[in-house]
């Protein structure tokens, strides 16, 4: 598919790498050992605002590599921006002194092992601390370092359904539904930049040392999740499952229009709810005892709906829109992938990007977040091949000779050079066969 082709397809802004381009967090150096959606969305964001994030990758190359779309590494491409690969075989006995010579000069070392494996390959936080006081130690499991269930498999499906979040995601009678995307990691990863942000501005600022980040999958969700855990112990009652309906205020819903499309409508306040019934030719809603007030509307929630659901059935998408927007009442359009590529705001607010790929031209992939005025986050390279800076990276830690020498005994894996290799060479840079 080409460039064009791509473009025409879906209209986003064209961006471009730029290497030159130092951001905010130029000087900080993160070593990430970790795999999979977490870590990668940890270092994402600091690799967007200028840090150098090598990713140690073992010859199989980061798991996150297999999540692919026909073929295409999409989620490697998207959260391994920005950032450079080294390839190691953890099998083999220099690789762990490699690491250890890594973390000398780093400043964030970011691992996500089961609890207790980083100490039996002899990198535990006070080998590492010994070789660098100031070194900060993310490490992301599923249920932290200490406690009971350490020792459980760490999946974000398996924190998303302890947590809460699936026994009161869904309907009523209905089962639990777990979310289709990766929540657990993406909180968690959110919450570790941050953490790995306090950590450095104690040791830089501070003149702290360095210290453990302990980040499980399990407490980002359940801080996110509110005040559960107090509504629970004041009511002793456990909230339903309510499907998009809220246990706040009503009407709020996704309702049906007539062309087949949907929208979402909100009224969090008194003001906003007889607003909505006006528009809608309903006034006699707000007046009415038994929709009064948000309890007697929460109580009757089903009427409630169909009457909100009645009058956006009989209107297309478009003229729900402009009707509810001209009257200043909170509705959207409930979107998928293929609305947001040719959204007008999403084009001009650049919330989505596309990026030269030498797979298929343009990939498009969401911008840097949050925005900052003075020292914005930039695209400052592709996310690499496995090994693509072996070199790079590690010659000026081990030595040349040394380097080549490890390359040799398969300590080190080093992506040829496509413009000089053979396609022996080129298959085994890509399949690590």
């Amino acid at each position: 598919m080409t460039q064009a082709a791509i473009k025409n397809r879906n209209g986003l802004p064209t961006k471009q790498f730029d290497a030159s381009v130092r951001g905010p967090l130029h000087g900080v150096r993160v070593v990430d050992l970790s795999r999979l959606v977490a870590g990668n969305m940890l270092t994402l964001q600091l690799a967007d605002f200028g840090a150098d994030v090598i990713k140690v990758e073992p010859r199989t190359g980061d798991t996150l590599r297999a999540f692919q779309a026909d073929g295409i590494e999409t989620f490697w491409k998207v959260y391994a921006r920005n950032k450079r690969s080294v390839c190691l075989d953890f099998r083999h006995p220099e690789a762990m002194g490699i690491i250890k010579q890594m973390a000398a000069s780093a400043d964030v070392i970011v691992e996500s092992f089961r609890p207790g494996v980083l100490e039996e390959i002899g990198l535990g936080p006070d080998v590492l601390h010994a070789i660098n006081k100031k070194l900060v130690v993310v490490r992301i499991s599923g249920w932290g370092q200490t406690g009971p269930y350490r020792r459980k498999p760490g999946f974000g499906t398996l924190v998303e359904g302890y947590s809460g979040f699936a026994a009161m995601n869904g309907f009523s009678d209905r089962e639990p539904v777990l979310p289709p995307f990766f929540l657990g990691d993406m909180a968690a990863g959110l919450y570790g930049a941050n953490a790995t942000m306090i950590a450095l501005w104690n040791s830089r600022v501070n003149g702290g040392n360095g210290q453990v980040v302990d980040l499980s999958l399990f407490e980002p969700i359940v801080s996110l999740l509110g005040p559960q855990a107090a509504s629970y112990a004041i009511t002793g009652k456990v909230k339903p499952r309510t499907g998009s309906r809220s246990s706040t205020t009503a009407p709020r819903n996704t309702y049906r229009t007539q062309d087949g499309q949907w929208v979402c409508v909100s009224t969090s306040t008194a003001s906003m709810s007889a607003r909505l019934f006006k528009t809608i030719g309903r006034e006699d809603v707000t007046t009415n005892p038994r929709y009064a007030t948000v309890a007697d509307r929460l109580k009757h929630v089903e009427e409630v709906d169909a009457i909100v659901g009645d009058f956006v059935g009989r209107h297309s998408l478009e003229d729900n829109l402009r009707i509810f927007e001209a009257a200043d009442v909170t509705v959207g359009p409930v979107f998928d992938a293929s609305h947001l590529m040719t959204d007008q705001y999403v084009i001009e607010r650049e919330s989505l990007v596309q990026l030269p790929d030498e797979d298929i031209g343009l990939m498009p992939m969401h911008n840097v977040v949050p925005r900052l005025s003075g020292t914005p986050g930039t695209f400052r390279r592709r996310a690499p091949h496995k090994g693509e800076h072996s070199a790079e990276c590690l010659i000026s830690v081990v030595g040349e000779t040394r380097f080549e020498q490890l390359v040799e005994s398969g300590a080190i894996f080093q992506r040829p050079d496509p413009a000089s290799a053979d396609a022996d060479d080129l298959a085994l840079a890509t399949t690590g066969r």
